[in-house]
């Protein structure tokens, strides 16, 4: 479900909710999404100004075609099909992915994992992740502007920690603003 939660001062703000996605060619839109283990890929054309965000809960696809976008292979699919009907071009798509953060230390680290799928994805499709902030212990709150890309993140409970890149390669964070 995507929710409207403001508008004001020309901007509107769209709620993105796990299983879901937006995406838009409006510069006055900023997506927002809160994350644990969840991913959320953040994609854009910054030539066309056309981006959009998902929010997967589980890595790989469900059991049949018809399972919905809590899993990444159809969440993922179906955000870069949208993003290219309004118009972006597939040659200068970029991501920035976030999330997969491991909450409960006892139980299986499904943030982890659902951090390698996304990685794993966009390598497989061509699609360079320019940007990433993966797991760590903290939930986030992302905020994304996807007409230019920009991307804000506020970790949740406490202080900003280092975030652990996955895969171990860390890719250049300086477009992310911590907020």
């Amino acid at each position: 479900m995507i929710m409207p939660l403001s508008q004001g001062h020309d901007q509107k703000i769209v709620t993105v909710v796990q299983g879901d996605f937006f995406v838009t060619s409006d510069p006055d839109v900023i997506i927002t999404t809160v994350l644990g283990s969840c991913i959320s890929v953040c994609l854009f054309d910054a030539a066309t100004g056309v981006g959009g965000m998902n929010h997967f809960l589980l890595a790989g696809q469900g059991e049949s075609a018809n399972d919905d976008l809590r899993y990444g292979v159809n969440a993922m699919e179906l955000l870069i099909n949208k993003v290219l009907q309004a118009g972006a071009e597939r040659r200068r798509l970029q991501a920035k992915v976030f999330g997969g953060a491991r909450i409960i230390d006892h139980a299986k680290d499904i943030g982890g994992s659902n951090a390698r799928f996304a990685i794993d994805f966009l390598q497989r499709e061509g699609i360079p992740c320019v940007s990433q902030s993966l797991g760590g212990t903290k939930a986030r709150r992302i905020r994304f502007y996807p007409t230019t890309g920009a991307a804000k993140q506020l970790q949740i409970a406490g202080v900003v920690d280092d975030v652990e890149a996955v895969p171990p390669v860390r890719l250049p964070q300086s477009d992310i603003t911590l907020f």
